[in-house]
């Protein structure tokens, strides 16, 4: 399984959404046949998402447990325009295999892309937690602290007006980090 990495989703994540998470490589690709997730992949790839999740939903129906089948399912169904089914097949895939930190990172791709970033940063502690070494979520985790911070520091000068003018530097130092990606990254 890939990471998700979408664009448009403020300071969250980087490259395209074409190559969203269809590297998928998971540790349990033998419990289908190789050629599908290549199949789904090339579907997914070319923007055919709808055939896409057709065939995952057909493969699922013999093999409702593979992890791989199943996230891609909801990688479909998040280019597809269908959020908040593809955050429910995310919650389910943690669910049944909390081991695995790519199903966190995407919830959390969705969650950052609705602004809940609580429900973001958690997602992405649950992935380093499952995998400790896994830069992509700990970069993302990074980029929702700033996100975080500046929402902060944003409410404290609205709560406390004479605070306004302390917290003002550090406000548009975060701003200046966060605007200072390049367009595709936001």
């Amino acid at each position: 399984m890939t990471s998700a990495r979408r664009p448009a989703l403020l300071s969250l994540v980087r490259p395209a959404l074409a190559a969203l998470l269809l590297a998928a490589a998971g540790t349990h690709a033998q419990q289908a046949a190789p050629t599908t997730y290549n199949d789904v992949q090339q579907l997914l790839s070319a923007g055919k998402h709808a055939q896409a999740l057709t065939q995952l939903d057909a493969r699922l129906e013999q093999n409702g447990r593979d992890p791989q089948l199943r996230f891609l399912r909801a990688v479909a169904l998040t280019q597809l325009g269908r959020q908040d089914e593809a955050i429910a097949a995310l919650v389910d895939l943690t669910e049944t295999y909390p081991e695995l930190p790519e199903p966190y990172n995407n919830l959390a791709v969705l969650y950052a892309a609705r602004n809940e970033l609580g429900k973001a940063r958690d997602a992405l502690e649950m992935a380093v937690r499952a995998r400790p070494d896994y830069a992509v979520a700990h970069e993302n985790l990074g980029d929702i602290y700033l996100r975080l911070a500046l929402q902060s520091y944003q409410r404290a000068g609205q709560l406390a007006p004479a605070m306004a003018k302390s917290v003002a530097p550090r406000v548009d130092a975060l701003r200046g980090l966060l605007d200072a990606q390049p367009a595709a990254a936001r």
